[in-house]
């Protein structure tokens, strides 16, 4: 992932600065790519998601999809182009036990998966790449650090 390193700190404060990261992240996507998305409620993770798809989706010439939060479902699966992105949100897991069901780390070479609220998951992926929405000065101002 080229788009930042560790220790970059990009700011997404406005909707049109997150889209314009999340348009800029999609191109340096590939499959296999997971992402685990740290924050909290409200700080932009899943709007993050959706500028992405869409993104891809009009990429690709297809018509773009509601992206709505996983929270209930655990899941959502999108298709754009040749990529399978697969959008996790593991909020409402009370024990390791229920992500055993959903074979998150299994042979993943064909999706590109991202993953809100990856505390829960005991032993992450070193392959994976950890990106933390933070707000900052009274909420007033959000952010993604790389860390």
């Amino acid at each position: 992932m080229h788009i930042a390193t560790k220790g970059s700190k990009i700011d997404i404060s406005s909707k049109n600065k997150l889209e314009e990261f999340a348009k800029n992240f999609g191109e340096e996507l590939k499959k296999g790519d997971t992402f685990f998305l740290f924050g909290e409620i409200g700080v932009g993770k899943t709007t993050f998601v959706k500028y992405l798809i869409n993104y891809l989706e009009l990429k690709f010439n297809q018509e773009i999809s509601e992206v709505t939060s996983p929270t209930f479902n655990i899941m959502h699966e999108y298709k754009a182009g040749d990529l399978f992105i697969k959008h996790y949100d593991l909020f409402r897991l009370k024990s390791v036990n229920e992500l055993q069901e959903l074979n998150l780390f299994d042979k993943n070479d064909k999706s590109i998966i991202f993953i809100e609220w990856p505390q829960i998951i005991k032993e992450k992926s070193k392959l994976a790449v950890n990106l933390y929405f933070e707000y900052a000065n009274e909420y007033k101002d959000r952010f993604i650090n790389f860390r």
